[in-house]
């Protein structure tokens, strides 16, 4: 009996001291730690793709290539590839890079064509070699 009293006295004195509050506190903790790890991978995991603004900025480059005044290549034989240089007349684009896995000049100006939405006589007129 004397055991148990004083084992009740203990438990009397841990809940004055607010022992369940301060033993409960590192569960709330790991609750929290592993809930936000959970969200963060959701949110991380998540595509942002959205397609409205892929169209609009396709478009204003499309609106860009149309200013086009002039084409340089440089064809490296040696490496297999083709430096392309693309300048513009617009205020915000001044030039444009491309390199081109092609050496053939029919097969640069197919990749021109195809990259900057122009007819490929428009870029016969523009390109130099």
């Amino acid at each position: 009996m004397l055991h148990s009293m004083r084992q009740f006295q203990f438990f009397r004195v841990l809940r004055s001291l607010g022992f369940v509050f301060w033993l409960s506190l590192p569960l709330i903790g790991l609750i929290f730690w592993l809930g936000s790890g959970f969200v963060q991978d959701r949110i991380l995991s998540h595509s942002y793709y959205n397609k409205k603004y892929l169209q609009a900025d396709t478009q204003a480059a499309r609106q860009m290539m149309k200013r086009i005044v002039a084409i340089k290549v440089e064809i490296r034989q040696e490496d297999g590839v083709s430096i392309v240089n693309v300048k513009t007349n617009n205020s915000v684009l001044k030039k444009i890079a491309f390199e081109f896995p092609v050496t053939e000049p029919s097969q640069i100006e197919a990749s021109l064509s195809q990259e900057l939405g122009l007819p490929r006589d428009r870029i016969k007129k523009l390109i130099r070699y």
